[in-house]
């Protein structure tokens, strides 16, 4: 089954060319089907790239799923048109009275800044609030687990010694555990961050359970009892390239950044990287997406 978009979206195009299954508002409507209803708060600067990354990873179930996209009034974004967010998304005023299947908070540039002093915070924390009530599941990414810990747990990020930045090597805490239904012993994920949440603070607060982690990278997949909420501090979603385009991009602007570990062959930035966590990216939203929203959200989304 597909997942249901805005007929003119971008990202329509680039997945339709990977064979990815999408389907218009148009051919939605002639379906008698109840398709589940995700809503993505999209925080990152370039959100047409954020589009398609997650889209794709939402794709490869056997579910019909309603896309909505959401972006925060209190800052206006530099890298995105307003002419692209006024076609595709809309504000928390618009929906504050809906319900959703699930949501997805991404993650943001912004890691090195105390919560407080970032220009959505305030409106962020009342959308965060607002999932616990009109969100059956919410999964954060990145930063926005960091976020959502501090804001929901009171658990703080902590800086890092250097950039955790590359592809690293995961293990599960429960392998049999249905959001890792599937996974190998190890798994790769990509990570880019300055900062980090600590497995110690996690064991010491109410209700939480540290599901993945690495012996280089730290806390990776987190979640609370009910499953309602769902923290990853890396990216699966992740294109071969992002990376590398974020590595050269910073060079270009003279920062002082290494090279991201374990990413080109050899360690040789002039060769081409290799996707070593596609399998295992398609596989954790579709986990999520099965056991977390479509087998327990209610039928009438006013019931949550």
């Amino acid at each position: 089954m597909p997942i249901k978009i805005a007929d003119q979206l971008p990202a329509k195009v680039t997945l339709e060319g990977e064979n990815i299954f999408v389907i218009t508002e148009y051919r939605a409507l002639h379906q008698d089907i109840r398709p589940l209803k995700l809503v993505i708060l999209n925080l990152m600067p370039i959100k047409t790239e954020t589009e398609t990354q997650l889209l794709r990873c939402l794709s490869n179930t056997p579910l019909q799923i309603e896309i909505e996209f959401l972006h925060t009034t209190s800052y206006n974004s530099k890298n995105t048109s307003n002419a692209h967010l006024m076609t595709f998304y809309t504000n928390f005023e618009k929906i504050a009275n809906n319900h959703y299947d699930g949501m997805i908070i991404t993650g943001a540039p912004v890691e090195t800044m105390e919560f407080e002093d970032v220009a959505y915070w305030s409106e962020l924390c009342k959308i965060m609030e607002w999932s616990r009530r009109n969100v059956h599941s919410t999964l954060h990414i990145c930063w926005a687990s960091q976020a959502a810990l501090y804001y929901h747990y009171g658990i703080r990020k902590h800086p890092t010694q250097k950039k955790v930045f590359g592809i690293f090597d995961h293990y599960v805490v429960d392998k049999w555990h249905p959001l890792f239904r599937g996974f190998d012993d190890t798994f790769k994920a990509p990570h880019s961050r300055h900062t980090e949440v600590r497995a110690d603070d996690i064991s010491q607060a109410y209700n939480l359970k540290l599901l993945a982690e690495s012996d280089e990278a730290g806390v990776h997949v987190l979640a609370n009892e009910s499953y309602r909420q769902i923290f990853v501090t890396g990216h699966f979603e992740y294109d071969a390239n992002t990376l590398e385009n974020e590595y050269r991009r910073d060079i270009s602007r003279g920062l002082d950044i290494e090279m991201p570990r374990h990413y080109f062959p050899d360690d040789d930035p002039s060769r081409t990287p290799e996707v070593t966590w596609r399998s295992h990216a398609q596989l954790f939203f579709t986990n999520w997406l099965n056991y977390y929203v479509y087998q327990t959200t209610p039928y009438n989304l006013r019931d949550i």
